[in-house]
């Protein structure tokens, strides 16, 4: 009762964070190098999930993913493939409610690389990629590792966008949050306080880590 919950936990926050990462990256890379039309909305529904409350995500994310929705109906009539009260709609809301952390934090990496490095490297024919890969994605590294451990732990916590669409069904989509709330529920005090101590520990231990890591790579440079 205790364990399953745990290690679902653990899966959908390890598989967000890989999206996450993935797009996040893609998306701070391109919005800070590039113009265009409509940028200011898609950045701003980018960000959205991580001011709306949790519920109202979730339940947007159930309109769309519901077999009566186009994407619902179109992987249900072409798959087989209902997405509702599964694992994989647990991870589909941890991701889109920890991107904007990643989004953010790469933005900020990005923007505040010093570009002298990127425009000696273009007077030497490097291309953009190789740019990127070599010089850019490496600066910006301190930046993007804060927002692998914040999208990690905003996922492992995820509990109101993933309750409506993944539920709470036990040894399938029951998650610690949605665990502790209906141990709770159901006068479960003694599962609660355990899964309670167990997301804090785990929860601190990252951010712990990860400040300092950010200590150690300053007292670097200044050095």
């Amino acid at each position: 009762m205790i364990l399953e919950p745990i290690i679902l936990s653990l899966k959908v926050a390890f598989i967000s964070t890989i999206f996450t990462f993935i797009f996040g990256i893609l998306l701070a890379r391109v919005f800070t190098k590039y113009n265009f039309r409509g940028k200011d909305v898609l950045e701003c529904l980018i960000i959205m999930p991580m001011v709306l409350p949790p519920t109202i995500t979730g339940y947007g994310l159930l309109i769309l993913m519901s077999r009566r929705a186009f994407l619902g109906k179109f992987l249900y009539e072409s798959f087989g493939v209902t997405l509702i009260f599964t694992p994989i709609a647990a991870c589909v809301a941890a991701t889109i409610v920890s991107l904007p952390l990643m989004y953010q934090s790469s933005k900020a990496a990005f923007i505040n690389i010093d570009h002298i490095y990127e425009n000696a490297a273009r007077t030497l024919g490097a291309t953009e990629w190789k740019i990127f890969i070599k010089i850019s994605f490496p600066l910006a590294w301190p930046g993007i590792v804060s927002g692998i451990v914040l999208s990690f732990a905003r996922a492992l916590g995820e509990f109101g966008a993933t309750l409506m669409v993944a539920g709470n069904i036990p040894g399938k989509t029951q998650t610690i949050p949605t665990a502790i709330y209906f141990a709770v529920d159901n006068g479960y005090t003694k599962v609660a306080n355990t899964l309670l101590g167990v997301v804090v520990l785990f929860s601190f231990v990252l951010i712990f880590s990860l400040n300092s890591w950010l200590k150690k790579k300053d007292y670097k440079k200044m050095n």
